[in-house]
């Protein structure tokens, strides 16, 4: 199968002023989830209009983006400029920020949001807005893919035998945690607007796969073209308690790290603690399967592209 599109993950550091959202609440915070080609969906309020239809992106570090159109529609006020580049090193873009005074989900609401501008894709259907990683972080955010439905909290979670919880670091705003494959590790995004598991060209170089990858389609970043390869792969990925038999797997030469998308995610309920940097995975079974993924959706970018890891940055 091969496809012109492919996904990458957003890095934002907003230019002004720190957002804000209402203090966690004892009570559990439910929406429903909805999955478009493996991928969550909810419905927002925005400055108290809507409900507009955003993704939830943990491969996002920033809070939020929104259409051109939805910001012009709602009169979102300019809130100064950054800088969109990706970790290739090439390319660079100036986007424009918006300031969203008040954001409602699931109960909650979100003040004081910083909101990057910028075109999003057709390929999971029409919508408004993503939601980043960062935007969630005075709460425990659970992103039950088996149960379609997504849940804010407040409280933390701890380390347990099971493996179950594992350790993430956070460079910028973006969860990372640590996979086994051949004996080897690898650093990986948990990236729930990515489409399936990608690993680096070179760290793949080191493994051994049941055939040789093929061409599974191109990627583009801002500057940088790409072909992606796929195959499966004869050794197992492992995930702290959980395993992969011989999973599917994507190839790219453009990116460092390993990411694990929404294909991977969806016999899980993720739970991420970001003030302690952990993240619980739940499934109903320890084993699991990953075959060939789907062509890749549209996702932030220009039509016929996907973002492939991009990063925001202040305009100095």
């Amino acid at each position: 199968m091969s496809t012109s599109v492919h996904r990458f993950c957003a890095i934002v550091t907003l230019l002004v002023g720190v957002p804000g959202s209402s203090p966690a609440q004892a009570t559990l915070h439910s929406e429903r989830l909805e999955l478009a080609h493996d991928k969550p969906f909810v419905m927002v309020m925005v400055n108290g209009k809507g409900p507009f239809r955003f993704v939830i992106d943990t491969g996002t570090g920033g809070q939020a983006f929104v259409t051109s159109e939805l910001a012009e529609q709602l009169g979102l006020p300019f809130a100064g400029q950054a800088n969109l580049s990706d970790p290739s090193g090439q390319g660079r873009q100036s986007v424009p920020m918006v300031l969203i005074q008040s954001l409602q989900l699931a109960g909650i609401e979100f003040t004081g949001i910083k909101a990057a501008v910028h075109p999003l894709g057709e390929g999971d259907g029409s919508y408004q807005g993503l939601l980043g990683f960062t935007l969630f972080r005075d709460y425990l955010l659970t992103l039950d893919f088996p149960k379609r439905e997504m849940r804010l909290a407040s409280g933390s979670l701890a380390p347990d035998d099971e493996q179950s919880v594992l350790p993430f670091r956070m460079p910028d705003g973006l969860p990372i945690v640590s996979l086994r494959i051949g004996g080897f590790e690898i650093d990986a995004q948990i990236d729930s607007g990515g489409s399936g598991l990608s690993l680096p060209e070179q760290f793949a170089s080191r493994l051994k796969f049941v055939s040789d990858p093929a061409a599974f389609g191109t990627g583009q970043s801002l500057s940088t073209r790409f072909l992606i390869k796929a195959a499966k792969l004869a050794a197992d990925v492992h995930l702290g308690a959980y395993t992969f038999k011989q999973p599917f797997v994507e190839v790219n030469r453009a990116f460092p790290l390993a990411n694990f998308g929404s294909v991977p995610m969806q016999g899980f309920a993720l739970t991420f603690d970001q003030k302690n940097g952990l993240v619980r995975f739940e499934a109903s079974q320890k084993t699991l399967s990953l075959s060939a993924t789907p062509a890749p959706m549209h996702l932030l970018n220009a039509p016929a592209q996907k973002r492939t890891d991009l990063a925001l940055v202040p305009v100095d």
